[in-house]
């Protein structure tokens, strides 16, 4: 079977957040969905992401459980389970054996590492660094504001402003960047409060502090090697009753319902 085109097979790269809410529209919808990821998945916002099953090797968020998989022969058997099967597979080398009828790039690396039509007889992608039609079928906008979740056939997304989007009135300050290189080391959890200068983690025997008053909205895996400049963290300045840690995002929420539009209108204009 895994050597035809499998009815309703979607390949997704990227486990994130962002993915994750995509995955969610896909999966109530009936697709069924193969999530891909690196090995050590850069994710901050775990707990709303389906990566997590890569280093937990099950990971629930809220209607859908991921499970992690070895090889692309092992997806029948948790579609069938109602599960979603998540695969380490940086190059995306799996869509050479399932060969989906769908291919969809939910990294949001604002540049394309690899994505391209000759996937998949669907292809969408999700922010800048990509063309439609020249790479992918369709590229969805996913910048905040009045165009967040517009489908583009013909265009680029708007280009990256390096600007975090802002929460609470804060947009750079509430990011954390790896100031050092090393090993990340835990002192806080995502959902905890955090003061302005409050150590949040070490990496290697330095101390990382909290920018700002907030929730720990997002923080990369623990015992993870980081480079300077990686983003770590997300401290998010809100008060605390306005901060969901633990289902997925409005803006991810919006992303997947435009993924799914695209994808419906794609086979039907493709009839596939």
């Amino acid at each position: 079977m895994m050597g035809n085109c499998i009815n309703n097979a979607i390949i997704v790269r990227g486990a994130g957040d962002i993915s994750t809410g995509v995955v969610q529209k896909l999966y109530r919808a009936g697709f069924k969905v193969l999530v891909l990821d690196l090995e050590k998945p850069l994710t901050i916002r775990r707990t709303v992401a389906l990566s997590t099953a890569i280093t937990n090797g099950v990971y629930t968020v809220e209607d859908m459980t991921g499970v992690l998989i070895k090889n692309v022969s092992q997806c029948e058997e948790i579609w069938a389970q109602n599960k979603i099967p998540v695969l380490i597979d940086k190059n995306c080398e799996s869509a050479k054996i399932l060969k989906p009828d769908i291919l969809i790039d939910c990294i949001i690396a604002k540049k394309n590492l690899g994505t391209n039509k000759n996937l998949a007889p669907i292809t969408i992608a999700l922010g800048p660094g990509f063309e439609a039609p020249c790479d992918v079928d369709a590229v969805i906008e996913t910048m905040r504001g009045h165009s967040l979740g517009k489908v583009i056939f013909d265009g680029k997304a708007l280009p990256n402003t390096n600007t975090p989007g802002i929460l609470g009135g804060e947009t750079f300050k509430r990011v954390v960047h790896a100031p050092y290189e090393g090993h990340i080391r835990h002192l806080k959890e995502i959902g905890q409060r955090a003061s302005l200068g409050e150590t949040l983690f070490y990496i290697d025997d330095k101390e990382v502090k909290s920018p700002l008053d907030g929730t720990l909205r997002g923080l990369i895996e623990n015992k993870m090697y980081v480079k300077a400049g990686l983003k770590i963290a997300d401290v998010d300045p809100r008060p605390e009753n306005e901060v969901d840690c633990f289902t997925i995002s409005d803006k991810a929420r919006a992303l997947g319902g435009a993924v799914l539009e695209t994808v419906l209108y794609l086979k039907r204009i493709k009839n596939i």
